[in-house]
């Protein structure tokens, strides 16, 4: 007598089960190391290299605060133009500084009220707290 045949894998199956087993990386992995590979090129770039050290800070060249990479969020950015003004800032100000739009200021200023960062010293004229 023939013995029964169990129950049969399928293809994809096995190769997952041989990925997991021998810690084999999938595209998606590979991905996200090139990302976090990236990200580090770059802050890497963005510090001095300690042997360059012998420039006075009059000679080095001022840096952006929101330059095209930035790893400051939307809240941060808003609070530093806040943290700079020695009056409050104002909404238009904090527009003009950030370009951002006028829905995304009035949330952020929103949220940094709420958490207590931020006060407001009068209408449309914030301080941090």
């Amino acid at each position: 007598m023939p013995k029964k045949g169990g129950k049969s894998v399928s293809f994809d199956a096995m190769i997952k089960f041989f990925m997991r087993h021998y810690d084999i990386p999938t595209k998606k992995d590979v991905t996200n190391l090139m990302t976090k590979i990236d990200r580090l090129e770059i802050l890497i770039k963005s510090k001095s290299a300690p042997g360059n050290s012998n420039r006075s800070a009059k000679d080095s060249p001022k840096r952006k605060v929101f330059g095209p990479v930035s790893f400051l969020t939307a809240s941060d950015m808003v609070m530093e133009i806040i943290k700079k003004s020695r009056q409050g800032a104002d909404f238009a100000g904090i527009q003009a500084e950030t370009g951002f739009g006028e829905k995304k200021i009035r949330n952020i200023i929103f949220r940094l009220n709420q958490i207590k960062k931020i006060k407001r010293k009068s209408r449309g004229v914030y301080i941090v707290s």
